[in-house]
């Protein structure tokens, strides 16, 4: 598949004009026109790049690129090794943030959803990232316990982990600042990636318990998502990697 075409498909699927992003989605590293191989991973980090290469991978498509709002832009130590393999590689970099997140059957909100079994599921907040369902009824422990046999990664409860819950909101990444929202949407529960500081004692005194079960975690779904979509529906063959990172 020429490059273009392979940009026109996820531009189309994800419409990332449709946000105001922290990074660029899309095309961020120009590479070779031809693609056989897509490399698939959460971040773009040098572990991920350096398989890649070893894969012989022309793209790599990741949900965390590169090139952040507010930082240094100098190319040096990291950034500069990183780029360096890519260049060398003429490797494509393509990354979709919020896009990917917020896809209703791709995304990793849609995915953790159907991980919880979640029905009458709403979307809400900025970009309508949040989303909120209903479960059968558990208590947090038990939901926890579901949520590390399904993500691989044991969540930090805050809060009371007896209470017994039954409706859902979450938010994949660090969208801890998204716990008030919803407690005032009538969530029993929030779920998200990250955890600061803060958040525990609104945990403890809103009376709404929150699991934090990993950025990384929570953000595997998407993107593997996509890469099946892409071989299966497109015939793009695609090889996932995860870099694992306990945050």
């Amino acid at each position: 598949m020429l490059r273009e075409d392979l940009l026109h498909l996820l531009n189309e699927t994800l419409n990332p004009s449709l946000f105001k992003d922290y990074a660029p989605n899309g095309l961020q590293v120009e590479g070779k026109d031809e693609i056989g191989l897509v490399v698939t991973a959460v971040t773009a980090t040098q572990n991920v790049i350096d398989r890649a290469c070893e894969l012989g991978a022309d793209a790599l498509l990741v949900h965390h690129g590169w090139f952040w709002r507010g930082e240094n832009p100098i190319i040096v130590r990291t950034k500069h090794k990183r780029l360096k393999a890519m260049m060398m590689a003429d490797m494509n970099l393509i990354a979709y943030h919020l896009p990917l997140d917020a896809h209703p059957a791709l995304g990793n909100n849609a995915r953790l959803g159907e991980l919880l079994q979640a029905t009458d599921v709403e979307r809400f907040g900025p970009d309508q990232l949040v989303s909120l369902g209903v479960i059968d009824p558990v208590t947090v422990t038990e939901l926890a316990q579901k949520l590390a046999d399904c993500l691989g990664q044991k969540p930090l409860l805050l809060g009371d982990a007896d209470k017994v819950v039954r409706r859902v909101a979450w938010c994949s990444g660090a969208a801890q600042d998204f716990l008030e929202e919803a407690i005032l949407a009538g969530a029993d529960v929030y779920i998200s990636g990250e955890v600061s500081e803060r958040t525990t004692h609104l945990a403890r005194e809103s009376g709404v318990p929150y699991l934090a079960c990993g950025h990384h975690a929570t953000e595997r779904l998407g993107i593997q998502a996509l890469s099946q979509w892409l071989t299966q529906e497109h015939g793009v063959k695609c090889v996932f990697v995860d870099d694992e990172n306990p945050v």
